[in-house]
């Protein structure tokens, strides 16, 4: 990861370079490790239940907590130390793994104890994933977040292609309790990464009951809670650019992200019958197929966020008006996945929805860690964070069950037809509040 930062001149640079560094490969090795488990369980459970339920509440599980708590997540993150935010869970996640894993083992693992599992996992996510968003801006200079975002979303790409092929293998090799302590491993490796980062205490509200203007809080924990629910709320509903992007983001997720998980149903039902014969490679089977749309996806993604890392740091200065183009351009995509003719096409237009996301996501990251204040940053994450990951399982309840009603290839076109207008609209936004922001630069 050093080379990706290379040409640390001054000794400044170095710094923020090595806990960039450290930060990143810990998230990474961390996050490598929960989707190789999450991957194997969901695994499990498909071979063990054959049910569309049991796949379901599974689906809850690992979302609708990690939306509840990524609310309070986003306070926390504002308060306390952001470095023990994002160790804390993974400790405790890991803790909860050794325990599932003790119990397969044993033979005492059932249904209800793998979901509460899931849950608890995800709850975990919900305090990890603010905390590490506003920890980011705390040890990177502004002019280097943007290439920071796109590395950090190139990495997660390039997990999504690692993660289920090694699962996949691990499966054929070990049983699901020694799978699990994977898990555990990464997550010790990832906890020493990040606690070796030094770094000074974050601004904002102190354990002295201070906020960074100096104004006391409320006393009692609840009423603090509550009342920096009230102004995370207040803060970025008052700003047409940070709401437009926390809205936008959720409705995305809710009209194309979600329709997105029924490629599966998709490619099955279309392309069952559809051969593909690359010459060094022939993908004739279902599963061959599903792996061809994950990988297609994937280069998409690691290509399009290595651009957005070199190029695009570079040019673009306008973040919101990235988005507002990503959007477009993922809005475009997914419609060509509802009307490709062919298997090789829709790979095709696959790679291009995965190169096109990158445009979409590391401007907006960067653009909330740039116009909020330090002290709410947390919980702008944690609402971004909340929107998006209720507006998945909350899309997947309506375009679910609507794919057994019409032509599951009708759904990818709704879908993508109706991003492009909200890609057209935070143009409209960056066109007017783009002012704002240059009078405060």
């Amino acid at each position: 990861m050093n080379i990706i930062f290379a040409n640390a001149g001054s000794s400044k640079e170095g710094v923020w370079t090595r806990r960039v560094t450290l930060l990143l490969t810990g998230q990474t090795l961390s996050l490598l490790g929960s989707s190789v488990v999450q991957y194997a369980i969901f695994w499990h459970l498909v071979m063990r239940s054959d049910s569309g339920s049991v796949m379901a509440m599974a689906m809850i599980a690992t979302c609708m907590p990690q939306a509840v708590v990524s609310m309070f997540g986003g306070v926390w993150a504002d308060r306390w130390n952001r470095k023990i935010l994002i160790i804390f869970p993974d400790a405790v996640i890991a803790g909860l793994t050794v325990l599932l894993s003790a119990a397969f083992a044993v033979g005492w693992a059932n249904l209800p104890l793998i979901m509460l599992v899931l849950a608890m996992r995800s709850a975990g996510g919900g305090v990890q994933m603010p905390a590490v968003q506003s920890f980011i801006p705390q040890i990177t200079p502004e002019s280097k977040l943007m290439r920071v975002n796109s590395v950090n979303g190139t990495l997660q790409s390039a997990n999504q292609i690692a993660a289920p092929a090694l699962a996949a293998v691990l499966v054929n090799v070990l049983p699901l309790w020694a799978i699990l302590l994977v898990d555990v491993t990464t997550a010790i490796i990832g906890i020493g990464f990040t606690a070796s980062i030094r770094v000074p205490e974050s601004a904002g509200v102190q354990e002295t009951g201070e906020t960074s203007d100096g104004k006391i809080v409320e006393s009692g924990i609840a009423a603090r809670i509550i009342r920096d629910l009230r102004e995370g709320f207040a803060y970025a509903w008052e700003s047409r650019r940070i709401r437009s992007v926390i809205l936008g983001n959720a409705l995305v997720c809710f009209i194309n992200v979600a329709p997105m998980n029924l490629t599966l149903l998709l490619i099955n039902r279309e392309y069952r019958h559809d051969d593909l014969n690359l010459g060094f490679a022939v993908f004739s089977s279902t599963s061959d197929k599903l792996a061809a749309n994950e990988l297609a996806w994937s280069i998409g993604m690691i290509i399009g966020g290595l651009l957005m890392s070199s190029i695009g740091a570079k040019r673009i200065r306008d973040c919101l008006r990235a988005v507002s183009v990503g959007f477009v351009l993922i809005g475009i995509t997914t419609t060509g996945l509802g009307l490709a003719p062919t298997l090789l096409a829709f790979l095709i237009v696959d790679f291009l929805t995965g190169l096109a996301t990158p445009l979409a996501a590391s401007p907006a990251f960067t653009m909330l860690q740039q116009e909020s204040a330090e002290d709410m940053q947390g919980r702008v994450f944690g609402l971004l964070n909340a929107f998006s990951t209720f507006g998945t399982p909350l899309g997947m309840m309506v375009f679910g069950p609507l794919s057994d009603m019409i032509d599951v290839r009708l759904i990818f076109i709704i879908g993508g037809a109706l991003t492009i207008p909200l890609g057209c609209w935070l143009g409209y936004v960056d066109s007017v509040t783009r002012h704002t922001v240059l009078s405060k630069r």
